[in-house]
């Protein structure tokens, strides 16, 4: 059931740019975004970003943490995905795309909790239920290379947890999270009609690389 095939070669590297024009490859419009771990931003989102929701009433009556300790309360708690986190995955996607894609998340659930690489998928946990996840992975020779580079496959964030810095408290784990394996880089491919993503990963310090995105059809005439 897999339509195209996707990769990325450095604009530089002639010999791989002449074989995958020759195998039917072409340009794809997505950007390949990346960062060095060891250089990842660690500032904290705005303030718009991090403040309690105007909803959530406070008890000024009653003892109560400083404003600093109120904020690390509100913070998500970011975790290792495991495999009983589905279905709460699921409903998160289902709160982005508008439809139940339940079967889909269930075939990329079952790849992250596989065996194959280094699996660094991260959920991000407030108010007791899962808000948000990053579905990533950190092969050796990901993508022709021979130093480890981890490839972020899929992030999502509740939509009723917009702006609570879930996506920079999940992106901020993973980077600990890879430098602590040694992995230095990581990498990602953003379609060029999200926005919000692209601000998210810049603003977490990904930025646009060396590296071209290409496709092909399967099935296209060699």
């Amino acid at each position: 059931g897999v339509h195209e095939l996707q990769t990325s070669a450095r604009w530089r590297d002639a010999e791989m740019l002449r074989w995958l024009d020759a195998v039917g490859f072409e340009l794809a419009p997505s950007q390949v975004l990346g960062l060095s771990v060891g250089r990842a931003k660690s500032e904290p989102e705005s303030e718009a970003a991090i403040s309690l929701p105007a909803r959530q009433e406070i008890d000024f009556g009653a003892p109560e943490a400083n404003d600093f300790e109120r904020r690390v309360l509100d913070q998500p708690e970011v975790r290792a995905m495991t495999p009983a986190d589905l279905r709460e995955v699921v409903r998160v996607d289902r709160s982005i795309t508008s439809r139940d894609r339940g079967d889909y998340m269930a075939a990329r659930f079952a790849e992250t909790m596989s065996d194959s690489g280094i699996r660094v998928s991260l959920a991000a946990r407030l108010d007791g239920a899962i808000v948000g996840y990053l579905m990533a992975r950190a092969d050796l020779g990901d993508f022709g290379r021979a130093e480890p580079v981890a490839v972020i496959d899929t992030l999502g964030v509740d939509t009723g947890y917009a702006r609570r810095g879930v996506g920079h408290a999940l992106l901020s784990q993973l980077f600990a999270n890879l430098e602590a394996l040694q992995v230095e880089r990581v990498e990602t491919v953003v379609a060029p009609e999200d926005l919000a993503l692209r601000g998210l990963f810049q603003s977490a310090g990904l930025m646009p690389t060396q590296r071209l995105a290409f496709r092909r059809a399967l099935g296209a005439t060699s």
